[in-house]
């Protein structure tokens, strides 16, 4: 019986062995898909960044090659003053005007209408005074405001009417 119960004893402590082997394994293969996870995360994150680098650099490249003819324009327009041509010097000013203006256009620049009623989500109302026109509405653009796609740039400024003047009481002496 002896002989027998020391069998049993040294055959028990094998499954154990197994089983923490096999524990052993699993948490490595664990450890080494936890590994890999990370390695290829870090390779997704530094793709994602160069690509946002180079995507920036393009759309930057494609801006100024939209804005060198601006300057060719401005450079013409300056060559016309320094000659005191008048005629020549506003129309170049006006060429490089509306060359930039079509530039910006083209990258999705728009001008915020002011003809109405105030829109505080697009206008600035640095002023309200009397007028003939209807209270709250647009009376006068002090500064032109801008939007790129559906976000506020710069709000336009303007003077809003508070409505028509009171009248003054006449003294009557």
């Amino acid at each position: 019986m002896t002989d027998e119960h020391l069998e049993q004893t040294e055959q028990q402590p094998e499954p154990e062995v197994d089983a923490l082997d096999a524990v052993t394994r699993e948490r490595d293969d664990y450890l080494d898909a936890l590994q890999r996870l990370k390695a290829e995360f870090d390779n997704y994150r530094k793709r994602v960044a160069r690509d946002q680098r180079e995507l920036a650099a393009r759309a930057h490249e494609r801006l100024m090659k939209e804005l060198v003819p601006v300057l060719d324009d401005l450079e013409r327009a300056l060559e016309a003053a320094t000659e005191h041509e008048e005629a020549r010097l506003e129309e170049g000013v006006r060429l490089v005007h509306r060359s930039l203006a079509d530039a910006l256009a083209r990258e999705g620049l728009v001008q915020i209408d002011t003809d109405g009623k105030f829109d505080p989500h697009t206008q600035e109302a640095l002023l309200s005074q009397p007028s003939e026109a209807e209270e709250g509405s647009v009376i006068q653009v002090l500064q032109k405001g801008y939007s790129l796609g559906d976000r506020v740039l710069r709000p336009a400024r303007v003077v809003i009417s508070a409505g028509p003047p009171e009248p003054t009481p006449e003294t009557s002496a």
